[in-house]
């Protein structure tokens, strides 16, 4: 065989551009200087991966909570330019008054929203969202069925931790329901149902006489007053005239609970037209608003649409572990949101590909509870 040879690169990488000055350097958190919890979750932004959205999902949110924090002009609705357009035309409305909410969003710097499927008040995340309406941390919350009625049947009966595992065929047979890995006996839900039937029947009377128009938000309004328990996220929401809407408040306990008491009480209303008309208002006169969102469906759309009213959100942070290659809204980046104009073209949101049971506390420590510590502290000290 004749010899010969080939010729070969002296090398196999390309040069490298540099990189712009200041471009963040890789680099983890160093035990060596003992555990600072704060310092570690600080350090989560230079980490890469998702520990690095976790770390701008900290900055986007305090940018939220420092603009609501900043004094604003309340909007006279005397003045026409102050007037409002739809999104479709040049027609000017005014809105009525938004009593639901305490203080008008117009008087606030950012209104922020937040949205939670029910499995984030199945587990003990409700015990951090409870935190934020216990505080009046937050402006709005938007929810599913499940996050309403097992907020308000933990006030009754615990649930209990047991594995993902657990043969389904055997907890039914013994009378429990699996949620993942958390557990909520039936014994719950009778519990759930005997506990509404008398509200609902003061509901019903309250219709009848007074001419009291229920619709999901007042109905959860309510709710959170008969509870009576602080504990529950409803109830501080009842306290602190937080809103909460839920359109689809009929799938789950609550509907069972609707639909028994129907079928001997007939006539019973719940009105979805006037809780999006109240939402989209919400939005529509706040200055800036921030969404943000644990988990996908309903409560995750509903927040997002009710901001296209208003050209898109200033913020957004989305915590959840949808994809989008099903072209689902559930796992749509916040790129798509901005596509609809429910994310505004400016805004620089963020979207943490995680368990939000995980990730959604170690925000809070670092966003809402730290500005929390800051306000007490200046309160002490007779600082403003």
């Amino acid at each position: 065989m004749e010899k010969h040879t080939h010729r070969i690169k002296q090398q196999c990488f390309k040069e490298s551009v540099p990189f712009p000055e200041g471009t963040p350097k890789v680099e983890g958190y160093d035990f060596n200087c003992g555990v600072d919890h704060r310092a570690l979750l600080q350090s989560y932004v230079r980490m890469g991966f998702q520990a690095t959205r976790v770390g701008l999902a900290i900055q986007e949110i305090n940018k939220m909570i420092e603009r609501r924090q900043q004094p604003v002009e309340a909007v006279d609705r005397n003045d026409k330019d102050s007037s409002l357009p739809s999104s479709n035309s040049d027609k000017m409305y005014d809105i009525p008054p938004l009593d639901i909410i305490s203080p008008c969003p117009c008087r606030t710097g950012c209104t922020i929203f937040l949205g939670y499927t029910s499995n984030q008040i199945t587990c003990g995340v409700r015990e951090t969202i409870r935190y934020l309406a216990e505080h009046k941390m937050v402006d709005v919350l938007v929810t599913t069925a499940g996050g309403i009625e097992e907020d308000l049947m933990k006030c009754l009966a615990p649930v209990f931790i047991g594995d993902f595992e657990m043969l389904g065929k055997n907890l039914y047979q013994n009378g429990i329901n699996r949620s993942g890995n958390v557990l909520l006996p039936n014994d719950s839900y009778d519990m759930f149902e005997k506990w509404m039937m008398p509200i609902l029947k003061q509901m019903h009377v309250e219709q009848n006489t007074q001419g009291v128009r229920w619709t999901p938000s007042k109905m959860i309004n309510r709710l959170g007053k008969e509870i009576n328990n602080p504990e529950s996220v409803y109830y501080w929401a009842y306290k602190n005239n937080i809103p909460v809407f839920c359109p689809a408040l009929t799938d789950g306990a609550v509907g069972d609970a609707l639909y028994l008491y129907s079928t001997e009480n007939p006539g019973l209303i719940l009105d979805i037209v006037e809780d999006v008309f109240t939402l989209n208002n919400i939005a529509l006169v706040a200055n800036c608003t921030g969404m943000i969102i644990l988990g996908g469906g309903v409560a995750k759309h509903h927040i997002c649409n009710t901001n296209a009213w208003r050209d898109g959100a200033e913020y957004a942070v989305y915590v959840n572990t949808g994809q989008e290659f099903d072209g689902s809204d559930s796992g749509a980046r916040p790129d798509e949101a901005v596509s609809w104009g429910k994310i505004h073209v400016a805004a620089k949101p963020v979207k943490v590909f995680a368990d939000a049971s995980i990730i959604f506390p170690l925000l809070v420590a670092e966003t809402f509870a730290v500005h929390a510590e800051k306000m007490t502290a200046c309160k002490k000290c007779g600082v403003e």
